[in-house]
């Protein structure tokens, strides 16, 4: 997304940078929306809030959406007020950005991104892959990418 604006900080990300590796291909991957994707794979969200439970545990592809609806300059300040995040404001879209850990999935739960009445996908040890296009999907999804 391409936008005037600029943060007022930089933020430097919690997670590395990793290698892209044909075995990470085969992992399932979930569709976020961006600024929620950003956040993740940086490592400041620790929970994806969602309305059905998850039994899968282990890496996943965290894929950034096409849809912007969520970032609005408006939810983007919102989220620097509550949360002292610094989101950029050119993010990826359509295309995996990262791999995270499902390590549990809960109804309740300390972290400030939980949020009551959904489940949370519990996400540990976030990486960062230079940015791959592949559509997304609803749920768990085995991403198709062009060869």
């Amino acid at each position: 997304m391409t936008n005037k604006k600029t943060s007022e900080k930089r933020f430097d990300s919690h997670s590395p940078i990793v290698r892209w590796s044909p075995n990470l291909a085969e992992l399932p991957a979930l569709s976020v929306r961006q600024p929620w994707t950003w956040l993740i794979v940086s490592g400041l969200k620790d929970i994806e809030n969602r309305p059905r439970r998850t039994h899968y545990r282990g890496p996943l592809l965290i894929h950034a959406g096409l849809s912007l609806d969520s970032y609005t300059e408006k939810n983007i300040e919102w989220l620097n007020k509550k949360y002292g995040v610094y989101i950029p404001w050119e993010l990826d879209t359509g295309g995996i950005v990262g791999i995270v850990d499902v390590v549990d999935c809960v109804k309740s739960h300390k972290s400030k991104w939980f949020n009551k009445g959904n489940f949370g996908w519990v996400l540990a040890n976030p990486r960062r892959l230079n940015f791959r296009p592949c559509k997304g999907a609803l749920g768990l999804f085995q991403p198709k990418f062009k060869r």
